[in-house]
């Protein structure tokens, strides 16, 4: 099921909706979320709702909450290259 979920990121042309994807492979949204962050940290995927921006905005001391432009704008998903990120490991 985990590689059907990267498979779903890797053809899709678009975006991908979590709710439908949920529905078309037949799981529960939590389940699915679970699956998504094992892709993050094996560094096929990324989410835009972790952390890891970068800091190039520069204003990540000046608010004592965390980032206040992590989460403005829609979460995004997105396929990683192999060796973009993080090495993938057994």
């Amino acid at each position: 099921m985990l590689h059907q979920v990267l498979q779903a990121f890797e053809t899709a042309t678009g975006p991908v909706s979590l709710d439908e994807l949920s529905r078309e492979l037949g799981i529960e949204r939590g389940a699915l979320e679970g699956m998504i962050a094992f892709w993050v940290r094996k560094g096929r995927l990324q989410d835009s709702a972790g952390p890891g921006c970068g800091g190039s905005c520069g204003s990540c001391g000046a608010a004592p909450g965390g980032c206040a432009f992590q989460h403005a704008g829609p979460r995004t998903i997105t396929l990683l290259e192999r060796g973009t990120n993080a090495p993938e490991s057994g």
